[in-house]
């Protein structure tokens, strides 16, 4: 059984003080949330608050809240889920549609494609259902068994590995997806767009996301995956996410890749959406999919690899403009930082997916990975902006699950896998997920992820969209703590012991996702962090602040800090904070909150600031370790895992960066 945290000691002696234990969700809310803002945020075309929309004059009066219209409540939802509408997920087994998807993010009870019964453990706020925009609806046709599927011989084929279902319908969907990655696909199974399959599978998709949307209560976005896959398969993905309803959404179509219509370069992805707007009027914009599966191409260095061109101030603007976010963790791997890549970090570690690109065609080379993961491509956009005088790389982090089940699963004790073909069962960690040759990843390596947690006003596409717009959003690996992270020059230790952090943060300086610049004489940027656990979860184990700089000589530099930490712990003389512990009992895939703190909160100062440098930083939370699902599926099916699967992990928060540049 879990225990309930001794909250009455929580960071006692590090930057926090001693309070009174809370009782209930609600009075542990406290910390960082209050009853939601009335008016919503104005934006601008870079996505920032407007200071005068936040902080209007005040008139005296005893309440606090009266007169505050600054975000105060966090969104939770997906940004990522396939329905049987992609033709990979339909291939692997996936049987639920559009509404299903919704109905179960709202928190109903569903029976899953493969007969199980499954619910989240609390409903999401939002959902964006983002099947793959190329051959959109080609499954729900292969699997009806249409004429048209029929008479092409692959397309008979593939339809009676479908019917037989099992390892056969995961064997069908391995070859569709390796065919579509090597652009090899049968031209007469294309679903295209302008033919009537494509155009109504787009209306449903549409009308199902009108259907469930109820503002103030539950958002339902419009949205796609551009999948653009540059053989021999490295993946250059990409959600896209309207702010806009049926109206404007269905003048135009969805990207795609497939020539002449598509293409599976970035910048006509950024064209498209740049003629929706002129057309409709409407606001759209895109996800850069985590990158680890991209063999080096989703972040470069220094040549356009669409072109084989110098990167150029255009291409840092353009792609600046239409991706303000990344998703920096999901089902395929973690994508914030890399052993290889930052040494000295100790949880760099975390869920990795290294071995090859997308379909495991290319094996992975360790300059790849420069290209590839949140901390460095944030540096890179620092080089980059020293160059061109735009950064490309000024982006949000959130997380998402890519599941391919029609289930925003993301809890380790819930987890119902990539696809249909990964539903709980006995031996699903020991199946091999994909091999390539001699390349391959097995089923434990699915990682249970993530969430988006959104700063907004208010639950309506409006005012999510607009803070996934000025990036005052953070990324979760599935636990749904409460994270607050500000940036400026005044912050104060007593700006830490405040019941509603908020209110100093937004008066003294900017949010997550905003930006510092022109360093007053004589000080250093101060940040104001605060996080509060999950109130299913484990307790915290420790914030950092993540900072990456170029010096002087124009190379990247990195540095993690740990702010503020649980329990009476003291670095040792190489500054290095002891581990938290670990009170997982795997054998029962159970842990006690003994250790770890409920909350933490700090003002911290970075005391190696150069008011020259361009410098960028981002908050980690970490949890005290946890069972992870692999240690949930031995437990509850009676097996014994392999050797070297790991049964824990410490889930973790990334918030968006704060920038900093000279003046």
């Amino acid at each position: 059984m879990r225990r309930a945290p001794d909250q009455s000691t929580v960071a006692n002696g590090h930057g926090w003080r001693k309070v009174r234990p809370l009782r209930g969700t609600v009075a542990i809310a406290c910390l960082l949330l209050a009853s939601p803002a009335t008016a919503q945020s104005t934006i601008t075309d870079i996505g920032t608050l407007d200071p005068a929309t936040v902080l209007p004059s005040k008139p005296p009066g005893y309440s606090p809240y009266a007169g505050r219209n600054f975000p105060s409540r966090v969104f939770w939802g997906d940004t990522h889920l396939h329905t049987s509408a992609s033709m990979d997920a339909g291939a692997f087994g996936t049987r639920l549609g559009f509404e299903e998807a919704y109905r179960f993010a709202r928190g109903e009870e569903l029976t899953a494609s493969g007969g199980q019964r499954v619910k989240l453990s609390r409903p999401l706020d939002f959902l964006a259902i983002t099947d793959h925009s190329d051959n959109m609806g080609f499954f729900p046709a292969l699997f009806a068994g249409k004429p048209e599927m029929l008479a092409d011989p692959t397309g008979r084929r593939w339809y009676d590995l479908v019917q037989k279902g099992g390892e056969d319908g995961v064997k069908a969907a391995l070859e569709i997806i390796d065919n579509f990655s090597r652009g090899t696909f049968p031209k007469a199974l294309e679903f295209l767009p302008g033919s009537d399959g494509y155009r109504s599978t787009w209306d449903q998709m549409i009308a199902a996301a009108e259907k469930y949307n109820e503002p103030g209560h539950f958002t339902a976005f419009i949205g796609y995956e551009w999948t653009s896959q540059v053989p021999p398969g490295n993946n250059l993905h990409r959600v896209v996410i309207y702010r806009d309803g049926a109206e404007q959404a269905k003048q135009t179509l969805p990207f795609t890749t497939y020539p002449p219509a598509g293409s599976t370069t970035p910048e006509d992805l950024w064209k498209h959406l740049a003629a929706y707007e002129d057309k409709t009027g409407g606001r759209v914009l895109a996800i850069s999919h985590n990158g680890n599966l991209s063999n080096g191409w989703m972040f470069p260095t220094e040549t356009n690899p669409a072109t084989g061109q110098p990167l150029t101030a255009e291409y840092a603007e353009t792609r600046a403009r239409w991706e303000p976010l990344y998703e920096v963790t999901q089902i395929k791997g973690d994508g914030e930082a890399h052993p290889y890549l930052s040494p000295t970090d100790e949880f760099a570690g975390y869920e990795l997916w290294d071995v090859g690109n997308l379909n495991l065609s290319e094996a992975k080379k360790p300059e790849m990975l420069q290209a590839e993961y949140a901390r460095t491509a944030l540096q890179t956009g620092l080089q980059l902006e020293g160059k061109l005088g735009v950064n490309p790389y000024k982006f949000g982090m959130i997380g998402s699950t890519d599941s391919h089940t029609s289930l925003t699963t993301a809890e380790e004790d819930n987890f119902f896998g990539k696809h249909s073909g990964s539903e709980p069962s006995p031996h699903r960690a020991e199946h091999e997920f994909m091999r390539n040759g001699d390349l391959f990843l097995t089923g434990w390596q699915q990682v249970a992820s993530g969430y988006a947690g959104v700063w907004a006003t208010d639950n309506t596409r409006e005012a999510l969209w607009d803070a996934l717009r000025r990036k005052e959003v953070y990324g979760t690996t599935g636990p749904r703590m409460l994270v607050r992270f500000f940036g400026g020059w005044d912050f104060t230790d007593a700006d830490a012991q405040s019941r509603s952090p908020a209110f100093a943060g937004y008066s003294k300086g900017v949010p997550m996702g905003g930006d510092l610049s022109a360093a007053p004489a004589g000080k250093s940027p101060t940040f104001l962090v605060a996080a509060l656990k999950d109130p299913l979860g484990g307790n915290l184990d420790r914030i950092q602040v993540v900072k990456g700089w170029v010096d002087a000589a124009g190379a990247r530099q990195e540095k993690v800090y740990d702010v503020v930490w649980s329990d009476d712990r003291v670095p040792g003389a190489d500054g290095k904070l002891p581990a938290v512990g670990n009170t997982v009992d795997v054998a029962t895939a159970t842990w006690t909150n003994t250790i770890g703190a409920s909350e933490l909160i700090k003002t911290w100062t970075d005391p190696d600031f150069d008011p020259d440098l361009r410098a960028v930083y981002y908050a980690r939370v970490l949890e005290i370790p946890t069972p992870r699902w692999t240690a949930y599926d031995a437990v509850r099916f009676g097996v014994r895992m392999p050797d070297g699967v790991p049964m824990f992990g410490q889930e973790r928060a990334y918030t968006s960066p704060i920038w900093y540049t000279p003046g």
